[in-house]
Parts: C-alpha cells; structure tokens; sequence
C-alpha cells in the first residue's frame, strides 16, 4: 500500500449518485492521482496532516481490550489506523498494548508530549486571513450545534471554562483559537445544523469555517464530533463526506458516550450508534478515518486524544 505524503492526501471518496441524505447504495468513486509515494508494510494510508485507514468492515467495540496492557489480542490490520514508520505485523504479540482504548488508532513513536501544561485563549475570528499568522499547527474541533465541542475543548485542557458552553445551540460562533503549551492550537468552530441564529448568520458561519478548512495551511487535523448517544444524522455523514472530497484531514471523534439509553424505550447504547456510522459511513468513503470514543463528563478518551493529536502533530512538524 502507498503512504502517501501531501500537504492534503487524496481523499478516495464514495459519493452517491443521490442526495447524500438519502443513504444511497448507488456511488462513484472519484480517485486522485497519487505523488511523492513510498511503501510501508501495513495496509492503511497515512499522511501528516491527513490521516486514514482502509477498511472492509467496522471493528465492533467489543473486540477491543478493556485496557491497554491487556494480553494479546488478534486484530486485523486492514481495519487499524497505523502511523507511517511504525512496524506492526499481525503476529506482533504486544500490537494490542498499543491501541489506544476504545478506538482504532495504533501508537507510533511520534505520540509524545502529549500533555497539556498551559491553556489560553488568543483570539477570534471570521476570516481565515485574520487567524494567528504564527505557523503553530492546529486542530480543528467541529460537529452539529450543541454536540459538546466546548465541553470537550475544556476536558482536554482540564479547564472548565476555557471555552463558554451552553446549553443552547450556537454558542460558538467564531473560529476561536486556544494556544496549547506555547506550541499549538485547538480551534473551536461554529457548529453545523441547528443553532439559534438567523439563517444569514448561519450561512457566514459556513462559509468562513469552510474557507478556514480549506486554506489554512497550519491545520493539521478536523477532529469532527459525532453524538454517539443517538443514531446516525444524514448532516454528519454529509459533513464528512464534504470533508473528504476537499481533502481535509478528518478524525472521527465520538462524544456523550457516558449516555446510556434504555433498551426497552428503543434506545442504542454508544457503542451501538458508533458501530452503525462505521457501516454508513463505508458507504461514501473507501477508506474510514480514525476515530476514538469520548465523554467530557467522565473524561473517557481525552488521553487518547491528545496522544493521537500529539503523534499528527509531530510527524507534521517533522515533515
């Protein structure tokens, strides 16, 4: 398999011949022309700042250790997120130790300094050409209105109110930049779909956070949330879609997985909900992005964030 290294690796994504919305099987593959390549001897495809993995079928939650010092377990490499130079094979008998818990992303040398030791707000913006002109990379948070981008913001800099959270829908309404450690950003971005704004100001916000995704050169990741305490939204998928065929580098990110809901009224636990997007998603990407569970209110995968975060970022800086 071809690793391929761009300042935006080619997204191979499906498309359907539909309204994405209408969870089509009937797609197009679009495929890009492949540059500057080198081999790794894994099956997934990665690049700084983009990365990916292939897949032919979703990893049930269930096949994953309950931590990670657990014994061995089998696991099939096609459905891994593997970082470039890092040698796995399928008989490597710690492979499982160096799975970042409840997701599908391997540990690679370049996942250090991962902690978070200052926090502060810089500034906000409307326009990208306004954004910090410093060349610091960045990660950019950004889901449907009220799925917790704030509240996961202030769990990962163990702040509580870094970034202002609402009950409301909209609250964010800037590309708000947070320096990390005097050596990067977290980017809080509107959120899509509903929020109580004028429809006006909702087309702004979508214009400026799309213009920002595609021309800020410092991004290194969009870290899209999806609420996995519901089932599958057409908008996510839509979002995720539209990220792909721009080329924009794209972590899945799982937020409320905390919530449980109760069988008897219908409910899917997260788990759940995160095994169906995996199967829609298939649908409109060859290959699927990473993706990690999260919850702001007990802290579950903010470590493994910022390890992930934190192995992009440096094989990004060195490359």
């Amino acid at each position: 398999m071809a690793l391929l290294h761009l300042p935006r690796l080619r997204f191979s994504v499906l498309t359907s011949s539909r309204s994405l919305s209408s969870l089509s099987n009937s797609f197009t593959i679009h495929k890009f022309p492949c540059k500057n390549a080198f081999f790794i001897n894994t099956c997934t495809v990665f690049s700084a700042p983009k990365s990916t993995l292939t897949t032919s079928e979703p990893i049930p939650i269930s096949h994953f250790p309950e931590t990670l010092v657990e014994n061995h377990v089998e696991f099939s490499l096609e459905k891994l997120f593997v970082p470039p130079e890092t040698d796995v094979s399928c008989d490597s008998a710690n492979l499982s130790t160096r799975i970042l818990k409840g997701s599908n992303i391997v540990l690679s040398k370049y996942a250090r300094d991962a902690q978070v030791s200052q926090a502060e707000f810089v500034k906000s913006s409307v326009r990208t050409e306004d954004c910090p002109s410093d060349g610091l990379p960045e990660f950019a948070l950004v889901g449907r209105s009220n799925v917790g981008k704030s509240s996961l913001l202030n769990s990962l800099v163990r702040r509580k109110k870094l970034a202002l959270t609402s009950k409301k829908p909209g609250k964010t309404q800037c590309i708000n930049h947070f320096r990390i450690n005097d050596s990067w950003y977290l980017v809080d971005l509107p959120g899509y779909g509903y929020a109580a704004a004028p429809q006006e100001l909702r087309t702004d916000w979508g214009k400026f956070t799309k213009d920002y995704f595609i021309n800020r050169s410092t991004l290194v990741s969009v870290f899209l949330l999806i609420d996995a305490s519901i089932p599958a939204k057409p908008i996510d998928l839509e979002y995720a879609s539209w990220l792909g065929q721009n080329q924009i580098p794209m972590t899945l990110v799982f937020t409320k997985c905390d919530k449980r809901k109760k069988k008897k009224n219908g409910g899917k636990r997260p788990e759940e909900n995160v095994n169906d997007f995996q199967e829609l998603i298939r649908g409109f990407f060859q290959t699927v992005p990473p993706w990690i569970m999260t919850s702001s209110v007990t802290n579950q995968g903010r470590d493994e964030i910022l390890l992930h975060m934190a192995q992009l970022r440096n094989y990004w800086l060195k490359h």
